[in-house]
């Protein structure tokens, strides 16, 4: 068993107002943490990794493969495997993602 603390996952700004924190990396999926300030926009893009999300709290408009729906806390998602996706944060937001497999630039 390996417990890894919040506190211990460091902070990367990948744009202003979105910062990531990898929680937990395994063989065949990781753990992200993603604070998002009002009005941030991760931009449309795909990835060779399935993804799954739940957002905790705020609120998000996501686009994923041309569909868009908003999402409040409890909410949560998948994103497959090399479809396009884009968010925007409609107030201040924490969301939690897991990639399969782990994504070697989130290392």
């Amino acid at each position: 068993m390996t417990i890894l603390r919040n506190a211990d996952a460091a902070p990367v700004e990948m744009l202003p107002g979105l910062i990531r924190r990898t929680l937990a990396v395994g063989e065949s999926m990781m753990i992200c943490e993603f604070t998002l300030d009002t009005g941030v926009e991760v931009p449309n893009h795909s990835h060779p990794h399935e993804q799954v999300g739940y957002v905790v709290s705020g609120r998000l408009r996501m686009v994923i493969n041309g569909e868009t729906s908003e999402l409040g806390p409890g909410d949560s998602y998948r994103a497959p495997s090399n479809i396009p996706h884009s968010a925007v944060a409609i107030e201040s937001s924490v969301v939690v993602d897991a990639f399969s497999p782990p994504r070697d630039d989130y290392r």
